[in-house]
């Protein structure tokens, strides 16, 4: 499994080396593009790791930037493996014209994620039944076998509470909103939120949940997710949900701004006991019951 991370971490970890040494030289991507004679845009996707970069376009860069022979030569050699890799397939290849954005890929090289989710489950604690009346709900124009890769796709994910080794890191806040509505019925919605208890008590998992009673709160724009990867730099990346599907931010002032929401919300939430207590509270009296007229 480890060897198939690879290509995606190398390719990221590239883009942000070169993003670096191009803003140690104090130059815009407009005049990088220029040198290079390509678009701003093409610069962009390199340094974002959203494009496979060539041998060739990462010696330019580097002699645009000025790197000393040594430093030169462990880029080079970071990219030539990258590429060597770069035709391997990752598990949810099959899967690619179902998903909404590259999440998917993203989750799961990193190695910690702090979440803060507004509306549903997180994907990685959903019960199969919430899942799928999530999907068909969310998606009603689409056939059942979209439904049905995407329902796989969603279930594979969850390995990674579990792999060997390094088990994902999964810091959430879940807005008492999340289990107030429910999806997929009575039923269902009740079997989902003894599925959050269970992997509350799991040694990788904090889970917090943020009660009606903390009123405003940081998080009211939405959903996001900051992604921690296991590089030494120790970069991050934030992936805040869109209309469109998401958006990708790893800038600095971006990053420290959303460190700050989740650091915000997680206070404001109740602790780990008193999330699970107030789960069970809801388990024996949903609010969809004591609401109902």
């Amino acid at each position: 499994m480890a060897a198939l991370h690879m290509p995606l971490l190398r390719r990221r970890r590239i883009g942000l080396t070169l993003r670096k040494l191009r803003e140690q030289q104090n130059l815009t991507l407009e005049q990088v593009a220029d040198q290079m004679d390509c678009s701003g845009s093409k610069i962009s996707r390199i340094e974002n790791g959203h494009s496979s970069v060539g041998m060739r376009d990462v010696r330019d860069l580097l002699h645009i930037y000025g790197v000393n022979p040594q430093v030169a030569r462990d880029i080079m050699d970071m990219a030539r493996e990258a590429r060597r890799h770069e035709r391997e397939r990752d598990w949810w290849h099959p899967y690619n014209n179902v998903l909404v954005s590259a999440y998917v890929g993203n989750e799961h090289v990193a190695s910690r994620i702090r979440t803060y989710e507004h509306q549903s489950v997180p994907g990685l604690f959903q019960t199969r039944d919430y899942a799928m009346a999530l999907f068909r709900a969310a998606m009603p124009a689409v056939g059942e076998d979209v439904i049905g890769e995407r329902l796989r796709v969603r279930m594979a994910r969850q390995a990674l509470l579990t792999r060997e080794g390094k088990p994902l890191r999964f810091d959430v806040v879940i807005d008492e909103a999340v289990l107030s509505r429910p999806v997929g019925g009575d039923e269902v919605m009740r079997a989902q939120m003894r599925r959050l208890i269970d992997v509350s008590e799991m040694g990788n998992v904090r889970m917090r949940l943020l009660p009606f009673e903390a009123g405003a709160h940081a998080g009211m724009e939405g959903t996001f997710a900051i992604l921690d990867f296991p590089e030494a730099d120790g970069s991050s990346i934030v992936y805040a949900e869109t209309a469109t599907g998401g958006l990708f931010l790893d800038k600095a002032q971006e990053l420290s701004l959303y460190e700050q929401i989740f650091g915000s919300t997680w206070a404001m939430a109740l602790d780990e006991n008193r999330t699970r207590d107030r789960i069970a509270q809801l388990i024996q009296r949903p609010r969809w019951v004591t609401f109902r007229v």
